[in-house]
């Protein structure tokens, strides 16, 4: 088996998304939105609202959800408004996106009677995919709803990347990463561009709470097979050394690894999950889901075997 099929994990977008955005806000904002950016009053704060969110999504039950943050904030006016942030991560465009969007800022709104900025950001590789507008119409009565969009993409140009590169903006290292991790499919070349934005954090100069923090999204979003992450660790530490920034301590490395196998694990009970659904059904998969969310790594890989020539469920156990 080649290196590249060695157990490449499956890239899980959405939390380092949230990450990111709930460490950076504003400068996400300042980067990607910098309009908005400089019609918010930050001297009064920001505050994230999980809960009512979480309220309104159980309430719309339209499908699956993505990394959504609902954040409450002052304009420079004085009146509270809040900022729903939609990141869409899928590589394949969805019919219902603009659709989703207007429900969540038509209940947002409806709920708690404050002015609604609906974002969306989308990292996928589609370009003809840009969702920015969602009409509807009968006899006359019609919705007309638009909302800002960033296609992240747009920035992987010879013209508009040099800006991402040279952003003083912490968020344009977590906008690259999500780049990179679309867009590049070979691992050497993963590895590559992995090490030179850790490097950018520290040829900048960020204080090590940044370092660390952007560290753990830029390692969940570009993930690399076994052999290649560490040496890239490697190669990490000795940077550090070079630097006398011994930043990433022997613990946090630790920790660090211990959630890239957790990572690898989960990624390997989902694909396993979805062979059984594609050969025995949703049913089987869903009676199923607990017993191999609790394997460990080496029964995960054994069932991932025996599913090719098992006949029914039970035979994956035996």
């Amino acid at each position: 088996m080649t290196d590249t099929a060695e157990s490449t994990p499956r890239s899980d977008h959405d939390s380092p998304w949230k990450e990111a955005l709930e460490g950076y806000f504003p400068e996400f904002l300042a980067l990607l939105f910098p309009r908005i950016h400089a019609g918010i009053d930050w001297s009064r704060g920001h505050r994230f609202l999980d809960k009512e969110f979480q309220q309104i999504v159980r309430d719309a039950d339209i499908g699956r959800r993505y990394a959504d943050k609902l954040v409450g904030l002052h304009r420079l006016d004085g009146q509270p408004a809040w900022v729903l942030v939609h990141v869409e991560v899928q590589g394949e465009p969805e019919t219902a996106f603009a659709e989703r969007m207007f429900v969540y800022n038509h209940k947002i709104r409806d709920a708690h009677g404050v002015p609604v900025a609906s974002l969306a950001v989308l990292a996928d590789t589609d370009p003809r995919f840009r969702p920015e507008h969602y009409h509807d119409d009968l006899w006359g009565c019609a919705v007309d709803f638009r909302f800002p969009m960033v296609k992240l993409i747009d920035w992987d140009t010879p013209e508009a990347w040099p800006a991402l590169e040279a952003s003083d903006n912490p968020f344009a290292l977590v906008v690259m990463a999500q780049i990179r991790a679309k867009a590049t499919k070979d691992p050497e070349t993963r590895k590559a561009w992995k090490f030179r934005l850790i490097r950018l954090m520290y040829d900048r100069g960020y204080a090590r709470k940044d370092i660390l923090e952007l560290f753990r999204v830029i390692d969940w979003m570009i993930q690399l097979p076994g052999t290649l992450e560490t040496a890239f660790r490697q190669e990490i530490f000795t940077y550090e050394e070079s630097k006398q920034m011994p930043y990433v301590t022997t613990v946090e490395r630790a920790g660090i690894e211990k959630g890239q196998r957790i990572g690898y694990q989960k990624g390997e009970a989902d694909l396993l999950l979805w062979q059984i659904e594609k050969k025995f059904g949703e049913t089987s998969a869903n009676a199923l889901r607990e017993r191999v969310a609790s394997a460990d790594s080496d029964t995960l890989r054994l069932w991932s075997e025996r599913i090719l020539t098992a006949d029914t469920p039970d035979a994956l156990f035996q």
